[in-house]
């Protein structure tokens, strides 16, 4: 089957190599935009590559919504494969597309929109076929796991490890989205849709690293625990929970040995139970890789991974209960329904009651409107 590819930057630059040497299939033209054209495998014509009847599928790896979303709809109009490592594509318009591929007896897969090179969606998709999902949750974002490592292990502040970030080019030049945990939000999302049939679009919980401060790192170390961004998700009633936010461990927790800009994703299955899995989550081959995964899996007649009845949902973060390690102001303490003091004055640090990630991040709201700075990591169970 001849791919062509939307996209020719580092990842799209990947997926055509590795199209020289898959098997089954073969590279095709590759779009690049308008006066960009260099190589004769090269276009900057979309319509030629949908009027292609040689071209079967088409990977895009662009990223953002626009134009990717219009092209997606367009391809799978023309009768061909979309695949995508789209994550933002398929959060906000993942239902619509999928609907559209069905209608057309088309695949549409995007288990590199999630994970990298970590085969996340994919095994989580094929499990929901002989088991039930009751969680998944893990570090989702190679570029916030760089930037806490290295403040952990190497003594690096915030900005310092942020520029090392972009300086590897694990960072982009603005890095809101990683650092906020935007990115990893969306692929939560995505993990939702896939184990449970629901896409959580509203509700939605997210706090990232921007606070997180040389300080806190070495209260943690004394306490001897570790901070990693955790995203996680899980069914409630006839909706799911979805939250991402910093998380500590103990120092010996197999959290904590996920190091540089790898990826740790775990689900739990009623008959299988936990199911690890680590990789690169980000770079030109680990989610070229994936992206190929999901090209050869359309040979052997995979065709979608949301489920056929999933939903848009709103997400319900008000059940679950956690206690959360807390670094505030004195004058803000008073807000937060503290258990225990870790220390004391201008500057508090403690642990708070058993609270829902909801009425965590509320409270955290309050604060900073209130012209208040905090940094808050839910616990694990004690």
């Amino acid at each position: 089957m001849q791919v062509a590819v939307l996209g020719y930057g580092t990842v799209g630059g990947g997926v055509y190599a590795m199209l020289q040497s898959a098997r089954g299939l073969e590279p095709g033209p590759v779009l690049v935009r308008p006066g960009k054209v260099k190589e004769k495998f090269q276009t900057s014509d979309l319509e030629a590559i949908l009027s292609d009847d040689k071209v079967g599928a088409v990977a895009e790896v662009m990223g953002g919504i626009d134009p990717a979303f219009s092209y997606a709809k367009k391809v799978l109009e023309s009768g061909k494969h979309f695949v995508t490592s789209n994550k933002a594509l398929c959060a906000a318009h993942g239902l619509e597309l999928a609907a559209l591929a069905r209608q057309k007896g088309l695949g549409f897969l995007f288990s590199s929109a999630c994970g990298g090179g970590v085969p996340f969606l994919h095994n989580l998709s094929l499990a929901t076929r002989s088991d039930t999902i009751t969680s998944i949750s893990g570090i989702l974002n190679g570029t916030t796991n760089y930037m806490l490592d290295n403040m952990q292990r190497r003594g690096l502040d915030y900005q310092e490890a942020l520029s090392d970030a972009q300086l590897l080019g694990y960072a982009e030049a603005d890095p809101t989205a990683d650092v906020s945990g935007l990115d990893a939000l969306r692929k939560i999302m995505l993990g939702c849709a896939v184990a449970f049939g629901r896409l959580p679009t509203g509700g939605l919980l997210c706090e990232g690293i921007e606070n997180f401060t040389a300080g806190d790192v070495a209260d943690l170390r004394s306490r001897k625990l570790a901070c990693r961004l955790i995203a996680s998700g899980a069914p409630v009633g006839k909706t799911v929970s979805t939250c991402v936010e910093p998380m500590v461990f103990p120092q010996s927790a197999p959290e904590c040995s996920v190091v540089m800009n790898f990826n740790m994703t775990k689900y739990i299955g009623q008959k299988c139970g936990p199911i690890v899995l680590m990789g690169q989550g980000a770079g030109r081959f680990p989610t070229a890789s994936a992206v190929l995964r999901d090209l050869s899996s359309l040979l052997t007649g995979e065709r979608e991974m949301f489920p056929a009845d999933c939903v848009a949902v709103e997400a319900d973060n008000s059940r679950e209960k956690r206690k959360y390690y807390v670094r505030c102001h004195s004058d803000a303490a008073s807000l937060l329904p503290l258990e225990r003091l870790l220390m004391n004055g201008f500057t508090i640090r403690a642990v708070t009651e058993p609270v829902s990630p909801e009425e965590m991040h509320n409270l955290a709201k309050k604060i900073r409107n209130n012209g208040g700075s905090l940094f808050f990591a839910a616990m694990e169970d004690e």
